[in-house]
């Protein structure tokens, strides 16, 4: 009767005593052999991909020349071409907390009860231009400087949506209604606090999984930036593309006459612009210029279309998932929502 030896990748005790090697039903317990299978098997992947699409070329161009094809490419390329800036402004701030600013200066910067570093934080969204896309590796950056999470997760909601190039853009956007400047503002910050108070009351620690990061440890400054900027890069674009992907494919599809039948009805025009931010995935620095155009819905409902969009989108939820894990994005995303709708309606129904 053979027996089988287990033996741990990397071991030098043999997995045979005659042969001196592995026989051939050895296998590793954390999947050595089907991680060997995936490296394998990936360039081939590819390669058979790249052989269909050279085969089947005539007929790709066919597909991606459909009005429904060029819709998509339209709104996907629009979606990474706003959000990459931004994204690459929120890494090399990322980096620089990571690696210049000393842990000991958010000590002193936010007060020590989490109740009270909440709103402090929150109200630091009010001077960092960048949108959500860069709001992210920021935040993250800041869990693993040792901020407690209800600030990092209030400064991530509130800096996209009220930073000054944000606060601008819908001024230019909406001359005829300076009021709505103001109502962004408040109800945006409120949704932030609240956030990050409601995480501080009932969010647990095993939620949310403190960001990745490669240690660099013994490299200069200069390399442990650089090398933080390729990590986060690389980790955040990825997610970036699959939202950008999503909110491209349901534009695509959702038929234009829906909006107008929504508009008469106040209840569901909010609910109908709540759901249409999330869909959508527009940069908070171009958002307010789509709500203006959005002419058949009261202002209320477009209110709610520029609290919403900034603090919870498709795109935005693959980069918290990928950033701070599933668990904490299936919690966090739709109670942001929900509490965006209500506080924007709200506000809405009281300053404008």
């Amino acid at each position: 009767m053979a027996i089988t030896k287990t033996v741990p990748r990397g071991s030098g005790e043999c997995g045979d005593a005659d042969s001196g090697g592995a026989g051939p039903g050895d296998t590793a317990p954390d999947g050595g052999e089907q991680e060997e299978g995936r490296h394998l098997n990936s360039p081939l992947l590819l390669t058979l991909l790249l052989l269909m699409a050279v085969m089947f070329q005539d007929s790709i161009r066919g597909a991606l020349a459909a009005p429904v094809m060029q819709s998509w490419m339209t709104v996907f390329v629009a979606v990474m071409v706003q959000a990459l800036p931004f994204l690459v402004l929120g890494v090399l701030l990322s980096a620089a907390i990571a690696v210049f600013v000393p842990p000991s200066f958010f000590a002193r910067a936010l007060p020590k009860r989490p109740a009270l570093a909440v709103p402090v934080a929150g109200a630091a969204g009010a001077v960092l231009p960048g949108c959500e896309c860069a709001s992210v590796p920021v935040a993250g950056a800041l869990v693993r400087r040792g901020v407690t999470p209800a600030a990092a997760l209030a400064f991530l909601l509130s800096a996209p949506a009220i930073n000054p190039i944000v606060l601008t853009a819908t001024a230019v956007a909406f001359p005829g209604n300076p009021e709505m400047v103001l109502a962004r503002f408040v109800a945006s910050l409120l949704v932030a606090c609240s956030m990050g108070w409601l995480w501080h009351r009932l969010g647990r620690t095993d939620w949310l999984r403190p960001p990745a990061r490669a240690s660099y440890e013994g490299r200069g400054r200069g390399a442990a930036f650089w090398g933080s900027v390729r990590h986060d890069v690389t980790h955040a674009g990825g997610f970036l593309v699959i939202g950008a992907m999503a909110a491209a494919t349901l534009k695509a599809v959702v038929p234009a006459q829906w909006l107008s039948l929504a508009a008469g009805n106040p209840v569901l025009s909010v609910l109908v612009l709540a759901a249409l931010a999330v869909l959508l995935s527009i940069c908070s620095e171009a958002d307010a210029f789509v709500a203006a155009s959005l002419t058949q819905f009261s202002l209320t409902a477009r209110l709610t279309f520029l609290v919403v969009g900034p603090m919870i989108d498709l795109k935005l939820f693959a980069m918290q998932a990928g950033t701070f894990g599933r668990a904490f994005a299936l919690r966090f995303a739709p109670a942001t929502f929900a509490l965006a709708v209500v506080v924007s309606a709200l506000t809405g129904t009281v300053l404008l």
